[in-house]
């Protein structure tokens, strides 16, 4: 989808003292360990014992390296206000692991309210458009790619949001562009029934793809601005009004290696199997809630990657951002999918017309029930009249199934 930002904040330069603390701390990525920063820890770092304490009010998992590059002293200044002071040029190369301190209080309404969107853009050069079929010699789906669908003009999701049945809103991340936004849905973990911790979005909204890293202050909106208040009043509402189901910190991240290694800002490339969760904590550390009952649901998501035939309709959901839409409402496309094959060495992926910008990737593609996701966004064209979303697979399957255990 097309990335049209707003001037991105300006941030100072990068201290020395500062790098370490933008290094890893948990071993969450699933991907190639390459472009390790070069920064060196302090001779104390290695001798200093986990601080329990520190570590819980910083929100980080148990599972710590036992190598740390660098101590949670520092981590907590990284907390109280060391995050803004990144060299963008080295930052995404720097960060090969997930780390995401909670920080009290950092998205706010008004910050929220000006966060990009982080979507991808693509032209008809970057499509196959043959119509044989592929690997899997039917020529049912595989190595094809449908004619064009026609647009299907995005529709308001009816006001407030908490009461329909879609357990969906925004995820916000702070990346070397500047505060950025895209879509998330809860989803079901079989490892803990009705107290499902998890958000499915897109590998883009949490990575950079290939020999880059990952974003940093990751968290989940559900329900974001459930009223539907435009940016206007935006500007002067309480966070209660803006985020009633609390804000998400997200404790660990995942995406694919084929994400990880071959994602790109530009040409579909990684697209195919452009897929994340995250496994979230609320920022109140009182509230023992789990994020499926403070939704109010989940939706499970299917491997099966069922065949485009046999799916009537698929509707996307999320938050559009840019023109003509702002991010303040959440909207929706149902429409029937095609096929389109970006690498035919690649699943083929859904596509359907829809008119939603970006803020919508990583929105969930519900199935006729409302109950399943099939797929997130993950890319559409300048021209904004479809979108295309991987089908999910065992690579998503490895994805999920890793995280729902560490969570």
């Amino acid at each position: 989808m097309p990335s049209i930002a707003r001037p991105a904040r300006r941030r100072p330069a990068l201290a020395a003292a500062a790098v370490a603390a933008v290094l890893a701390v948990t071993a969450t990525a699933c991907g190639p360990e390459e472009n390790k920063a070069d920064a060196k820890p302090s001779p104390a770092a290695s001798e200093k014992q986990p601080s329990r304490d520190l570590k819980k009010d910083l929100g980080l998992p148990d599972d710590l390296p036992k190598d740390l590059p660098t101590s949670l002293e520092d981590l907590d200044k990284w907390k109280n206000g060391a995050w803004k002071n990144w060299d963008r040029d080295k930052w995404l190369k720097e960060a090969q692991d997930f780390f995401n301190p909670i920080i009290d209080d950092l998205w706010d309404p008004d910050r929220m309210k000006d966060a990009d969107g982080n979507d991808r853009k693509i032209d008809d050069s970057d499509i196959d458009d043959s119509e044989s079929g592929g690997r899997d010699g039917t020529g049912e789906d595989e190595g094809v790619t449908d004619p064009t669908p026609k647009p299907v003009k995005a529709a308001a999701v009816r006001t407030p949001y908490t009461q329909d049945k879609l357990p969906v809103g925004k995820v916000f991340m702070d990346t070397p562009k500047g505060a950025m936004v895209c879509s998330g849905a809860v989803v079901k973990d079989p490892r803990h029934p009705g107290k499902s911790n998890l958000v499915a979005t897109a590998g883009h909204c949490v990575h950079g793809g290939a020999g880059k890293g990952w974003y940093r202050n990751v968290v989940f909106v559900p329900d974001y601005n459930p009223r539907g208040m435009s940016n206007q009043r935006l500007a002067n509402a309480s966070k209660t009004q803006v985020a009633p189901k609390g804000i998400w910190w997200a404790k660990r991240a995942r995406t694919t290696n084929h994400w990880i290694r071959n994602g790109a800002e530009r040409g579909g490339k990684g697209a195919q199997q452009d897929f994340a969760l995250l496994s979230v904590q609320p920022e109140d550390k009182t509230d023992s809630t789990s994020l499926e009952e403070k939704a109010g649901g989940a939706v499970r998501v299917a491997f099966n990657t069922p065949r485009v035939k046999s799916l009537r309709s698929l509707t996307a959901v999320g938050y559009p951002a840019a023109p003509p839409f702002d991010g303040a409402r959440m909207y929706r496309c149902p429409a029937k999918p095609g096929r389109l094959t970006i690498d035919p060495q690649q699943p083929t992926m859904y596509r359907i017309g829809c008119t939603m910008t970006a803020g919508s990737s990583g929105g969930p593609w519900l199935d006729a029930s409302g109950t399943r996701l099939l797929s997130v966004t993950s890319i559409g064209p300048i021209t904004a009249d479809w979108l295309a979303g991987a089908r999910l697979g065992k690579e998503a399957k490895a994805v999920f199934d890793a995280i729902s255990k560490e969570s």
